[in-house]
This record gives C-alpha cells, structure tokens and sequence, in this order.
C-alpha cells in the first residue's frame, strides 16, 4: 500500500534510537523528508548516516537539541519553521519509588515529557491549520492508563500527553489536520534494554529470566507477553501520519500488546 508520505517533512524529537528512530526509518522509506533530533553530535551524525543507508532515502538530516530546554527548542524552530508531520516522541523515564520522587523529579519529568511536545505543537499547528493539512502525534505509553508504582511520575507525564492529544484535537475540526496519541506497551528500546540488561546483573539471572519474570509479576495483564519491537510501534505510527488514516483524529492508539484489559 502506498501512504502517500513522499516528500512530506516529518520532525521527531529524540530519535537516534528505539521508537525515535524506527519511526523515523520507516518514514524515510516511505519518501518522506525526514529530520531527526538528538543531544549528542556523534550520535545524530551516526544515525543520519544509518538511515540514509538502510532506507536509500538520502533526504535525512538531524538538529541537535535539549528538549528540556526552552530556549534550544526556540533555536530549533529558526531551523525548521514548519512541518507537516510532528512526531512528539521524546520522553525520559525512571524507576523509582514514589516517596523517593522529588520535587525537582517531577518538574524535570514535567517539562521533558510534557513541555517538549506543547512548545513543538503549539510552534507548527498553526501552520498546519492555516495549509490545511499535518498530522501531530504524541507517543504516549500504557503507562498513561495503566499507572505503573514503580514510576508513578512518568504514569503522570503519560496521561497527560493523551490528555494535550485530545484537546489540540479539538482546534482540527473541519480540516485535513490530526492529532492523536499512540500508547505503545513495554518496548525493547535502547534504554529498556539497558534496564533489563543491569537487573540481570543485580539479581544474578539471565536477560530471558528478566524478561519472563517481567511480563509475570509486573505486566501480567499483557497478552502478548514480550516487549514489543519498536518498528511494531512504528508501523501505527506511519499509517497514523498518512493521508490514509484522515478519519481518525482526537484518538488514543493502543500498541500494548494486550496489556490494558479495559475496551474502551
């Protein structure tokens, strides 16, 4: 199926790997003028160059910026002034107990993984409704609906994200313009990985023992019961920014494996 997304320009923050990236590789094989965003030069240099020579796409570049801070964001948006797919992804996360969880926590949580995505948004959707066409997705988590106890403050970041999704959806009605949030389930990003890689070690077990025990004692909900690919994450994620996928809009997308037990 052709999703029509050649030489359309996509934007996704913190992309040089996990779901960033594969959203990214699979939007620059669709033709689409890509831009991905990182903090390091090596690694953004190194993932541009991967991406032109896994997709043939040579139309890829990246911009270094902290999200985290407003003021990168604003020397960003000189660089790319408009889009016509925004792809919030950036996010941090970190186990740890709730008593534990400082004020400082909260507010760095609050403004990566909340903040990133409202000053990106509120940057291109006015171009996009004035052109009459964009697409804005925020990669929320099932931990959004399924607050995890372990991370309770991102659980909050997330729910929030789908909360920003549906009410800049609200702005879109009676245009070709979409906002939606897509939920994805435990993903084997780079940074879960690493998790599941350390607990082996602390706890003396193999990364399959990790994994099984994972699934049985803290996601046990999970039909699937394994991380999710990140390229199954993105194979929402570029339907969803297609002109395919123009009826669906103001939506929370679940890619969770099974995971949240709930029909609606």
């Amino acid at each position: 199926m052709d999703l029509q997304l050649k030489n359309e320009t996509a934007f996704i923050s913190g992309s040089t790997a996990g779901i960033g990236y594969a959203i990214a590789s699979q939007l620059a094989t669709e033709g689409a003028k890509v831009i991905i965003n990182g903090r390091s030069a090596a690694r953004l240099d190194a993932a541009v160059e991967k991406l032109k020579s896994e997709t043939g796409n040579t139309d890829v570049s990246g911009i270094i910026a902290d999200f985290s801070k407003s003021e990168d964001i604003e020397a960003l948006l000189l660089q790319l002034p408009a889009v016509d797919i925004l792809i919030n992804n950036l996010s941090i996360f970190e186990p740890k107990p709730f008593i534990e969880i400082t004020d400082e926590d909260w507010l760095r949580f609050y403004n990566t993984n909340i903040m990133s995505g409202v000053r990106l948004s509120r940057a291109y959707i006015s171009g996009m409704l004035q052109r009459n066409k964009g697409r804005i997705i925020f990669i929320s988590s099932e931990s959004g609906v399924f607050i995890p106890e372990e991370m309770i403050h991102y659980g909050v970041t997330k729910t929030a994200q789908i909360a920003v999704a549906r009410g800049l959806a609200e702005m879109t009605k009676g245009t070709n313009v979409t906002v939606n949030s897509v939920l994805p389930g435990p993903t084997l990003s780079e940074g879960v990985g690493q998790f599941v890689e350390q607990l082996a070690i602390d706890q003396n077990i193999t990364i399959e023992q990790v994994k099984k025990d994972f699934f049985k004692n803290m996601r046990p909900t999970s039909l699937l019961q394994r991380f999710l690919l990140p390229e199954e994450v993105a194979n929402m994620v570029t339907y969803l920014v297609s002109p395919r996928a123009s009826a669906t809009n103001g939506a929370a997308i679940r890619v969770d494996g099974g995971l949240i037990k709930s029909m609606l």
